[in-house]
Formats: C-alpha cells, sequence, structure tokens
C-alpha cells in the first residue's frame, strides 16, 4: 500500500525519501573532478590545461587516496570513481619507482676513469641572484659539465669568472626572455651550435665533447617553452620532437639534458623516447623531483637526462636548494664498449614521424613572441 505525501506523491512505508547530505555531494563531485582530471591528458590535446593535469598525476593519487577514506564514511558509491583514478595514476606513475625494472642499466664495477662524464643540470631562475651558491655546489660535486638554463648576462659572468680554470671550455648565451644557456666544460668541445629549433628566442644548443679516452660525445642541452593555461603547448611538443627526430640518426652516442619543462611519465616525453631511442635513468629507480623548490607539495621530474644505449649510469642525484624554483640534478654516467643492457623502447611508426615533422613546420612559420619572456624582472618579481 502506497502512501500519500503532501505533494500527492506515493513513497513506500517505512522509506521515507532521504536528501543526500552536503558532504556526500562534495565527495562525488571531488571524485569526478579527480577522475576528469585523470582521464584528460589522454586525449592528447596541447593546451596548457590540458598538459598541467598530466603534471599533477602525483598530487591526483595523493588526494584520490585520501579522499577515499572520506567516501568510505560519508559517500560510497563515489569510491569506484576514486578506485579508478588511483589504478590509472598509479599505473603511471609506478614506473618511476624502484618496483619496476630499469631501463637504463647501472655500471659495473672497476669503473674506467677515462669513459666517465658527469653532468649537472641546473635551471638557475633568472632572477635569482645568489651566484654564490650554485659556485660552491659545482665546486663541491665537480662535474665534467654544467648546463644552466634561464641564465642572463649576469648570471654568466659570474660562472664564467668562477670557474675560468676548471672549465675552459664555455658556450654563453645569454638572454633576458629566461631562456639563456650557459655551458661549462672540463672536457674538450667542438661543433658547438647553438640553435632557435622552433620559436624564434628560444635557443637550444648542440655539442660534441670528447671524453679523456678519446671517445666523441654527442649533447643536447635543451629548455623548450612552459605550458600555461592560456596558450597551447605545441611549441614544446614540437622541439623536444625534433631533438628526438634528429638523434634518432646520430652515429654519436647521445645525452640530451635540460629543462623540458614536461614531466617524465607524459605523452610528450614518451614519445620522445620512441622518436628518439633514448633511454630514463628515472625509470625503475625514483622520480628525483626538481621543480617547485620551495613548495614540497606541487613536485614534479622537469629536469632530464636522456642517454644512448651505450652509456650505463653510476649515480644520479637531486642537489640542494640554490634559490632557483628548480633543484640542481647531478648525472654521472659510463660510456660502455659496446651496446649496454636495457630495456628496448618502442619505436615511432612512420605514420606518428610524418605527423610530428607536419607538426613541427607549422609551428616553425608561426611568428610569436616566446611563452613566458616577460615574466621576470630584476628584482625577481613575476
Amino acid at each position: 500500500m502506497l502512501r500519500r505525501n503532501r505533494s500527492g506523491a506515493g513513497t513506500l512505508p517505512g522509506r521515507p525519501h532521504r536528501k543526500e547530505p552536503p558532504i556526500s555531494i562534495l565527495i562525488w563531485c571531488l571524485a569526478g573532478f579527480l577522475l576528469s582530471a585523470t582521464l584528460l591528458p589522454f586525449s592528447r590535446i596541447p593546451h596548457g590545461v590540458v598538459q598541467a593535469m598530466d603534471f599533477l598525476r602525483l598530487q591526483i593519487l595523493a588526494l584520490s587516496v585520501l579522499l577515499a577514506g572520506v567516501a568510505l564514511a560519508q559517500a560510497h558509491g563515489a569510491i569506484l570513481l576514486l578506485a579508478m583514478a588511483v589504478a590509472i595514476n598509479l599505473a603511471i606513475v609506478l614506473k618511476f619507482t624502484p618496483l619496476w625494472r630499469k631501463q637504463s642499466k647501472s655500471a659495473p664495477g672497476p669503473i674506467d676513469a677515462a669513459r666517465r662524464l658527469s653532468v649537472l643540470s641546473v635551471n638557475v631562475k633568472q632572477s635569482n641572484r645568489d651566484h654564490d651558491r650554485l659556485i660552491r655546489l659545482i665546486d663541491e660535486n665537480e662535474p665534467d659539465v654544467v648546463l644552466a638554463l634561464e641564465v642572463d648576462g649576469g648570471w654568466c659572468d659570474a660562472l664564467e669568472v668562477a670557474h675560468a680554470r676548471r672549465f675552459p671550455h664555455r658556450i654563453l648565451r645569454p638572454q633576458d626572455n629566461t631562456y639563456g644557456l650557459c655551458l661549462l666544460s672540463r672536457l674538450p668541445v667542438r661543433d658547438a651550435r647553438v640553435r632557435e629549433l622552433v620559436t624564434e628566442d628560444v635557443p637550444s644548443l648542440r655539442v660534441t665533447l670528447t671524453l679523456a679516452s678519446g671517445d666523441d660525445v654527442l649533447l643536447y642541452g635543451v629548455h623548450p617553452e612552459p605550458p600555461v593555461v592560456h596558450h597551447d603547448t605545441i611549441g614544446r611538443d614540437s622541439e623536444i620532437a625534433l631533438v628526438g627526430l634528429e638523434v634518432s640518426t646520430a652515429t654519436l652516442p647521445v645525452i640530451v639534458t635540460g629543462d623540458l619543462n614536461d614531466v617524465a611519465w607524459s605523452s610528450t616525453t614518451r614519445r620522445f623516447q620512441r622518436l628518439s631511442g633514448l633511454l630514463d635513468p628515472r625509470v625503475g629507480r625514483g622520480f628525483y623531483n626538481t621543480f617547485h623548490a620551495s613548495v614540497p607539495f606541487l613536485r614534479w621530474p622537469l629536469d632530464h637526462l636522456f642517454h644512448g644505449p651505450r652509456f650505463r649510469l653510476l649515480s644520479m642525484r637531486r642537489l640542494p636548494h640554490i634559490g632557483s624554483d628548480h633543484f640542481p640534478i647531478l648525472f654521472s654516467l659510463l660510456l660502455a664498449n659496446g651496446q649496454a643492457g636495457h630495456e628496448e623502447i618502442d619505436d615511432a611508426p612512420q605514420e606518428e614521424r610524418a605527423e610530428v615533422r607536419e607538426m613541427i613546420r607549422a609551428e616553425q612559420a608561426r611568428a610569436r613572441d616566446p611563452i613566458g619572456a616577460d615574466w621576470e624582472d630584476d628584482d625577481g618579481s613575476r
């Protein structure tokens, strides 16, 4: 028998209509947002908003786990959405933990010092004026090569004077738009080229280094544009892809390093590995988050080194804070006599290579200013 309420609608006896409490509605909304943010990067839409969601996978994973604990008591149905977000993000980032098989192999002993190469990569933050902290860090760690990014004239002068003896070989491209670069090398340098690959006033570096053993190594230093919410990421994606295409035809052992403004697990970085065939030493070892140095909860692996299969990893260390928004990161590699054992990287199919080349051509033809060229001034404000 139906019992009539005041509106005339029928309800079953003993089952009064129950409103969903506000906390349950909030949990459902947050769970839906976290799952949407998890899935959005799979669309591969080259826009800052979409790419930013790929950056946030660690944060989304942590928030989904925490919210699931609340949902157990307040909104059981939302747990399914949260479980999907946890599972997807965990499957993506698990590759960058010791639970996964290492992509680049560790170097066995004994080590031939003549075939060793250490590279310090650091985004100094152009407006950061604490030159001495980086200078001391370089003195303490004694890398063979330093790649400093976001350097202006003041940074280049400070590094050049402080390390004139240790690094007799220097390539300086100071700029005031946050895209300057500086290479300091203890090893002999030749065929050095600073190029604007895709976007005007966004330089990258290609140089041949000669190890003490006499072996030549090709090193790329890159710093493409960052993703921002009001702009597409085609410039960044094109530059990373173009370096990958170049590397795939190189006859020398290759290293690509720098601030890629991209996380290690993104579709852009995975495509770069398919195009280049280079290995990521983070895989199977850890995240080594380098940005943001001052905000512990918002940290991502943006500063990278990828290497060819002839290299083995000796060590990889994130170094102390130097006043920048990035931590420096130090890689030490050993050049093997032959191909070092490694995980095979899937090769990019011809259709993907053709698509990438078309994207690069279109972006090279687009006239515009670099993203973020006016973000910083001399006092460090943005």
